[in-house]
């Protein structure tokens, strides 16, 4: 039983990377903009939040580095498809293979470097709890603070005033232009915000999950964080268990190995991202499901002139 315990808080750890990105992507495709960037902004982020702690010593000052390159790398991309209205798609993938070169090149001199001694948690005296303790209550802050990102998107999007001008402005951007709402700079702090927060996810993966640098060490995660959003029909609850779904078909393969399960470790190794293929092909087969959830206007561009 205690393996299985194990399992669920690697789940927790490993969806709670995904679930940050996911919801940032999310705020940036309610607002109609697709950011594809994703991957290169987390791998710039892992890169600047492991080498502030590697300096610092301080775990905070990490997240506030990631947070703050995602937010950099965001807002030129922003500027570049919201101003300059280049094409999303193409802008994205040219910001992916630039976070991704871009890391490597940063993170050489701290491939062998070592993070301070990482700290326990132990939440409220229940993290000895036979079972339930090492499974729920022994987590980093930032494992409960991905839950309450999503109940707070929740209400921030269909309880505000502030969260129905974001749809509008996904759904519309002319209705939302005619009755005076500043379309491309809403546009703009969405996109700044989506990649604060991809960039957090891209520090925690560096500094608390797995705590070091290797050169790729995203691994895909970004990928699959923008799938999400579509695997959730852009619902930030959805966004949230599909990160667990998904972070649980990652550790699935540590705990067959474990187990001693006769697999092809290559064949373990590619479940989480055949997963995302499986869930991706099994929701286009409805279109219509897709389209009516989909922003309106999500990957269009939009000249506040024409």
């Amino acid at each position: 039983m205690d393996a299985y315990a194990l399992l669920l808080a690697a789940t927790l750890n490993a969806g709670t990377v995904l679930a940050l990105a996911a919801l940032g992507l999310l705020i940036n495709e309610k607002a109609g903009i697709v950011n594809l960037g994703a991957e290169g902004i987390m791998l710039c982020a892992a890169i600047a939040g492991f080498a502030t702690v590697v300096h610092t010593g301080n775990d905070w000052l990490g997240f506030a580095a990631g947070m703050a390159a995602g937010a950099l790398l965001a807002a030129i991309f922003g500027w570049l498809v919201i101003w300059l209205n280049t094409n999303q798609y193409a802008t994205g993938l040219a910001l992916s293979l630039f976070g991704v070169g871009f890391s490597a090149f940063v993170g050489i001199g701290y491939v062998q470097a070592k993070l301070p001694e990482r700290p326990q948690y132990h939440w409220l005296g229940l993290g000895d709890i036979p079972l339930i303790g090492p499974a729920l209550f022994r987590h980093h802050p930032l494992v409960y603070g991905a839950m309450l990102l999503a109940a707070g998107l929740i209400w921030f999007l269909y309880r505000t005033r502030a969260g129905l001008v974001l749809r509008s402005v996904g759904e519309s951007p002319e209705s939302a232009h005619a009755l005076g709402y500043p379309v491309r700079r809403i546009r703009l702090l969405a996109v700044v915000a989506g990649g604060a927060l991809c960039g957090l996810a891209g520090a925690y993966l560096s500094i608390i999950y797995t705590p070091l640098w290797v050169e790729g060490m995203v691994a895909g995660k970004g990928w699959i964080a923008l799938a999400l959003t579509t695997f959730a029909t852009w619902r930030p609850a959805r966004v949230l268990l599909g990160a667990y779904l998904f972070g649980g078909v990652t550790m699935l393969q540590f705990h067959l190995q474990g187990q001693g399960v006769q697999v092809p470790s290559q064949f373990l190794t590619m479940l989480p991202y055949l997963a995302t293929i499986v869930v991706l092909a099994l929701i286009s087969r409805n279109p219509t499901w897709i389209r009516v959830n989909m922003p309106a206007s999500l990957g269009k561009p939009f000249h506040p002139g024409s």
